[in-house]
C-alpha cells in the first residue's frame, strides 16, 4: 500500500497487474471477513461451557488458517516492501522464543507450541495484509466493503436470529447482560469494542473515500456501541479521538505520555483490587471499585504471579488448569472460572512472566510511539496514520480491562494492523503518482 511500484508500459505487463490486484482484493477481504467474523458466528450462550471460537482447534478452522498464511506469504515474496515485514517481525522472533521457552515446563508443552504457532501466523497474516491493497484510497475501498458486511451481518443477527445476536436470561453466565446486543460475536464488551474500530474506520473512508460510505458506516457502528450496552468502549472513543489530536501535537513528549497515561490507569487497577484504600477513594469519586467483578480476578492473577515473576506459567496455559483451582478452589471463589485475567498485561506475566512483559511493553508501546512520531513528520498519508494511532491508542488502553494480546481475537488483530501500519508510514516509501512513475522494460 505505501511502496514504491513500477510499471511497464506492455499490455501483458498490465494485464497482470490488473489480475494481481484482484487477486489481492479478493484476499484482503477474506482474511478481514474470516479475523472479524470467525469460523463460529453466532456462538449459543446457553452452553454450560463455552469455548471462544479463535481457540477452536478442528481441522477445517486449521486448514482455512494455514491456507490463508500461506496465501499471505506467497503474496509478500512478490511484494518490494516484504523487507519492512520481516523486520518488524523480527523482533517479534524473540517474544515467541521466549513463550516456546517458559512453555516447555507448562503442563502441556504441545499445547503451547500449537498455540505459539497459530499466534505467529495471525501477527504474519496483520502484518502482510497492509502490503496487499496498492494505496490508501484502494485501502479505504476495500475496508468499506468489509466494514458493510460485518455490520449488515451484525444488524441482520438481531433482527432474524435475536436469540443468538442479543444476550438472553437464559444465558450460562452472566444473565444481567439480557437485552444487550452483540451481534455475532461472544459478549457484548467485544461488539462494543469492534463497533469502535469501525467508527474510527469509518472516520477515515469519510476522509479518503466516501464521505456518505464514511457517515454510513459511523452511524450504523455508533447506534450499535449505544445498543451493546458497553461502557467502557463506549466512554473511550471520544477519549481515543481526543487523545488523539493531543498525541499528534506531543512533539518529544509523547512516549512520556502514553507510558505514564498506560502506567496510572494500571496502578490504580490494579491497587484497587488489593488496597482498602483505593478503593475508598474510587468509591468516593462514583467509580466501582471492582470494574464490573474484575478485581476479584485480578486477585487470583497478582497470587499467581508472586508465585511464578520470572517464567510465568506458560502461554495460555494458566486459566482453566490446577494452577489456579489449587490456588483458590478452597476459598470458593467465582473467579477461578475466569477465562481470562481481564487485563491483558496481567495476563502477558502469567504467560511469560516479567521478562515478556518488558519484550511487548518495547514492542507495542515504545516503538510504535516512535513510529507515530516519524510518521507524523514525514506527513505521508495523514489520514492513514491517524487511523493506525486510534486503533493502536484504543488497543493499548482496551488493554488494561480485556486481555487480548497475542489472542485471536478481532481487537488484537486490529492492534497488529495498527502496529505494522505505523512502521509503513515511518519507513515505507511512498507510492509515486501514475504519470510520474518510471517504466520497467
Amino acid at each position: 500500500m505505501s511502496s514504491e511500484r513500477y510499471i511497464s508500459n506492455d499490455n501483458s505487463d498490465s494485464h497482470q497487474v490488473a489480475v494481481g490486484s484482484m487477486v489481492s482484493s479478493v484476499l484482503f477481504v477474506v482474511i478481514i471477513l474470516y479475523f472479524w467474523i470467525g469460523p463460529s458466528p453466532f456462538s449459543s450462550l446457553a452452553e454450560s461451557t463455552i469455548s471462544l471460537p479463535f481457540n477452536s482447534s478442528n481441522t477445517l478452522n486449521q486448514f482455512v488458517m494455514l491456507t490463508i498464511s500461506l496465501s499471505v506469504m506467497a503474496m509478500l515474496a512478490f511484494n518490494p516492501a516484504v523487507r519492512l515485514t520481516v523486520k518488524f517481525l523480527g523482533f517479534l522472533l524473540i517474544i515467541f522464543l521466549w513463550l516456546v521457552i517458559t512453555g516447555l515446563a507448562a503442563p502441556d508443552p504441545m499445547f503451547v507450541l500449537r498455540r505459539a504457532a497459530y499466534a505467529m501466523l495471525i501477527c504474519i497474516c496483520a502484518c502482510g495484509i497492509l502490503l496487499l491493497p496498492r494505496t490508501g484510497v484502494h485501502f479505504a475501498k476495500l475496508m468499506g466493503i468489509c466494514l458493510l458486511l460485518i455490520l449488515a451481518l451484525c444488524y441482520l443477527g438481531v433482527l432474524a436470529l435475536p436469540q443468538r445476536a442479543v444476550h438472553q436470561a437464559s444465558d450460562a453466565v452472566e444473565v444481567g447482560l439480557a437485552g444487550d446486543w452483540r451481534g455475532y460475536f461472544l459478549h457484548k464488551n467485544t461488539a462494543a469494542a469492534a463497533m469502535v474500530y469501525c467508527v474510527f474506520l469509518g472516520l477515515f473512508i469519510r476522509a479518503r473515500h466516501s464521505v456518505g460510505l464514511g457517515w454510513l458506516i459511523i452511524a450504523l457502528a455508533a447506534f450499535f456501541l449505544w445498543k451493546t450496552g458497553g461502557k467502557t468502549a463506549a466512554a473511550m472513543l471520544p477519549t481515543i479521538l481526543v487523545a488523539t489530536w493531543f498525541f499528534e501535537r506531543a512533539g518529544p513528549f509523547r512516549l512520556l505520555v502514553v507510558g505514564g497515561a498506560l502506567g496510572l490507569m494500571n496502578y490504580i487497577l490494579i491497587s484497587a483490587a488489593v488496597s482498602p484504600s483505593m478503593q475508598a477513594l474510587l468509591k468516593s469519586y462514583g467509580v466501582d471499585p471492582t470494574f464490573t467483578d474484575r478485581a476479584a480476578i485480578w486477585r487470583i492473577a497478582l497470587s499467581a504471579i508472586s508465585n511464578s515473576p520470572v517464567t510465568g506459567y506458560g502461554f495460555q496455559s494458566f486459566w482453566r488448569t490446577s494452577a489456579v483451582y489449587g490456588g483458590e478452589a478452597s476459598m470458593s471463589n467465582w473467579a477461578v472460572d475466569a477465562t481470562s485475567a481481564h487485563n491483558g498485561y496481567l495476563e502477558l506475566l502469567l504467560h511469560g512472566g516479567w521478562p515478556l512483559l518488558a519484550l511487548m511493553v518495547f514492542w507495542m508501546v515504545i516503538l510504535p510511539c516512535h513510529h507515530a512520531s516519524i510518521a507524523i513528520k514525514r506527513k505521508t498519508e495523514p489520514a492513514l496514520t491517524r487511523l493506525f494511532i486510534r486503533c493502536w491508542l484504543f488497543s493499548a488502553f482496551l488493554g488494561c480491562l480485556e486481555s487480548a494480546f497475542l489472542s485471536g481475537e478481532q481487537m488484537w488483530f486490529m492492534m497488529l494492523i495498527a502496529l505494522f501500519g505505523l512502521r509503513l508510514q515511518a519507513y515505507a516509501e511512498p507510492m509515486l503518482p501514475h504519470s510520474t512513475q518510471p517504466t520497467r522494460t
